[in-house]
């Protein structure tokens, strides 16, 4: 008895996804099946970046199929990035499909760096992928993405983003004159954050990755009000004056219903740049216990390593400046669990649907 499509599809039916721990899914937009001669070619559409070609996933579909006696052809991956649910009362921005914020309870624990190469990185993946600084008392996006100049307005309403390593981005450091700062109180800084979100021309962005101030002052929650936000990322060292801080940042995006996505230890260890001896400096697995405590997920632990801060001060973060290094390895990994999690979220009906590309990769 000749192999079906409708036999391919309950044998994969019943393969775990190493990725989202769920079944496959295998409906006809999901997993698309064409005869090839005696064999069949599958495209199997994620929602999210493929990553270093599926490998795991790749050999549990080849595994199933084997056991059921399906003949493969062809086995191939693309991703299709939908635009998910924000907070109630607001609605996606129509060129942005997922708007994540980068937080942390407060400064010093490297949450600007963690945001610009979690970008990259998501970018290298294959998604289409922008930056905002929304920390408009100490803007650092300018300096991490080499950038300088001011961004280009052609109807002087609205801005063209600024590209540094193929991101799209913008700061108020780039309508400031460099050694000025934003003497500015709080409605005006929300003002000036808002229209830096809505007056910027995003073009079809899957993720805009936004550089939350630091705290959880008046600016920070405004924020997480105002911007339709898909989720959120908690950034914070094992020391535990940073955990505490952490834990009120992380409290107050889930009393305004966004979701937390996940936290990430920054300054896990001390590498030394001589010999490469390892130290906990900072304690040790604060943020994993903080995830545990609170239900959320882990998505990892970086370096206080040298050349990280070398890299993006020079304005080449590391996942540009290194990328077969151990330090972009692990910011991969980081952002291939988040897009993941984002994934997982409950889409936004009204605005997913016409706003969903599909790319082959």
């Amino acid at each position: 008895m000749s192999t079906t499509p409708q036999d391919i599809r309950s044998a994969l039916s019943r393969v775990i996804n190493p990725d989202t721990r769920k079944s496959l899914a295998v409906t006809e937009s999901e997993l698309q099946i064409a005869a090839s001669g005696d064999a069949f070619d599958i495209t199997v559409t994620l929602g999210y970046p493929v990553f270093n070609g599926e490998q795991a996933l790749r050999q549990a579909i080849q595994a199933a199929l084997a056991a059921a006696g399906a003949p493969l052809g062809a086995l191939d991956f693309r991703s299709r990035i939908a635009t998910h649910a924000v907070q109630r009362g607001l609605r996606p921005l129509d060129s942005v499909r997922n708007i994540i914020a980068v937080a942390s309870g407060k400064g010093g624990v490297g949450k600007s760096t963690t945001a610009v190469n979690l970008a990259l990185a998501l970018q290298a993946q294959g998604a289409r992928v922008g930056l905002l600084d929304a920390d408009i008392y100490g803007p650092s996006v300018p300096i991490m993405l080499g950038l300088s100049g001011k961004p280009k307005s052609p109807d002087g309403k609205s801005m063209e983003p600024m590209m540094g390593h193929g991101l799209q981005s913008n700061s108020i450091g780039f309508l400031m004159d460099d050694d000025g700062p934003a003497i500015w109180r709080g409605p005006m800084v929300t003002q000036a954050l808002t229209q830096l979100l809505s007056l910027t021309n995003w073009n079809d962005l899957d993720y805009l990755i936004v550089d939350m101030p630091p705290g959880t002052g008046d600016i920070a929650l405004t924020m997480a009000q105002k911007v339709p936000l898909t989720g959120a990322v908690i950034v914070t060292t094992p020391q535990d004056l940073a955990l505490a801080d952490a834990r009120k940042g992380l409290i107050m995006f889930q009393k305004v219903d966004v979701p937390v996505l996940g936290i990430v230890e920054n300054m896990s260890v001390h590498v030394c740049s001589n010999c490469g001896h390892v130290e906990p400096i900072f304690g040790q697995d604060g943020g994993r216990q903080l995830a545990a405590a609170y239900h959320l997920p882990w998505l990892g632990a970086l370096p206080l390593q040298l050349d990280i801060r070398q890299e993006t001060d020079s304005g080449r973060p590391s996942v540009v400046a290194s990328p077969q290094g151990q330090a972009a390895a692990l910011y991969h990994q980081i952002a291939h669990q988040l897009a993941v999690h984002v994934a997982g979220q409950p889409l936004d009906d009204a605005g997913a649907r016409p706003r969903v590309v599909a790319r082959k990769t």
